[in-house]
Parts: structure tokens; C-alpha cells; sequence
């Protein structure tokens, strides 16, 4: 983990509803934990790359709390109904509950589904963690896909066997 993550965002890191992310599938094997810390890592990349000033405080504490929504959208439930559209408000509103946000984190949480969800991101921060989601999501699928693949070769092996 980047130092700059535990630096300003220890509080969020050692919460009850973090450690309960642990427990939550986001993409294939990778937990909803794992990827917020995935998404934090390379927004962090990312904004040292960026030529202009960037809020790495905001930044940081926003990624590791973008998909902060606390429950497993994959179970069958109505409320989980579009959880494309709606899990950022979600995740916004659970986040305001538990921890102070100053206004780039409100943006990163509450716009990082941008295309999907419409409003512009506001901020550089918010564009970045929003590219860093991206990012994320695309290698956990890929992951996730090569994981499938192997696995169905490996059963058409047993079954020759």
C-alpha cells in the first residue's frame, strides 16, 4: 500500500465498514475492500503523474470510499434493483453518516460512475479516481474472465481423463 493512503486515510482503512467490505464480492473474486484499495493505489499514481496540483488528501480518502454502498449487490433483493444507476448515492449517503467530507470527496463518491450516472465530475480529483475506476474494474473483469476460461479448460481436461 502507498504510504501516502495509511498517511491520510487510516481512519477510513481501520473502520468496522471497511473491514465489512472485506467480506463483500465487487468483480469475480475481488472484494469490494480490494478494489476501493486498488482504485485508491493507482489514483495515487495517477495524481503524482498530473502536472497540476492535485488534493491527494481528497483524493485518497474519495477512491477508498467511492463504492462504499455496504451491502453485496450480487444477492437477489430489490433494492439492489440498477445497481450501475444507483450505488453511488448509496455509497455517498454512507459515507456522510460516518465520516466528514469536505466537497472533492462528495464529487469523486458521487460522480465516479460518470458516463453512467450524468453529472460532470467538478474537480481534477474526481476525474482521476473516476479513470482509476475504470482501470480497476476493467482488470478485475479481465481477471475474472481468464479465472472462467482456466477453469473450463481445466474441467474438459478431467473430463477426457
Amino acid at each position: 500500500m502507498h504510504p501516502l493512503i495509511s498517511l491520510y486515510a487510516q481512519d477510513i482503512l481501520d473502520s468496522e465498514e471497511m473491514n465489512y467490505e472485506k467480506t463483500l464480492p465487487h468483480h469475480g473474486n475481488v472484494s469490494c475492500f480490494d478494489h476501493s484499495l486498488q482504485v485508491a493505489e493507482i489514483a495515487v499514481e495517477l495524481g503524482l503523474k498530473c502536472k497540476k496540483p492535485v488534493d491527494m488528501s481528497s483524493l485518497i480518502r474519495g477512491a477508498l470510499l467511492h463504492d462504499f454502498y455496504l451491502y453485496d449487490w450480487h444477492v437477489a433483493d430489490p433494492s439492489h434493483k440498477l445497481h450501475g444507476l444507483y450505488h453511488a448515492a448509496k455509497a455517498m449517503k454512507n459515507a456522510e453518516k460516518r465520516f466528514s467530507l469536505n466537497a472533492i470527496e462528495r464529487d469523486i463518491i458521487r460522480k465516479h460512475m460518470f458516463p453512467l450516472n450524468p453529472p460532470l465530475p467538478m474537480y481534477r480529483e474526481s476525474w482521476i479516481v473516476t479513470l482509476a475506476d475504470k482501470i480497476c474494474t476493467w482488470r478485475d473483469f479481465k481477471k475474472n474472465r481468464a479465472e472462467k476460461k482456466a477453469a473450463k479448460a481445466e474441467r474438459r481436461k478431467q473430463k477426457k481423463r
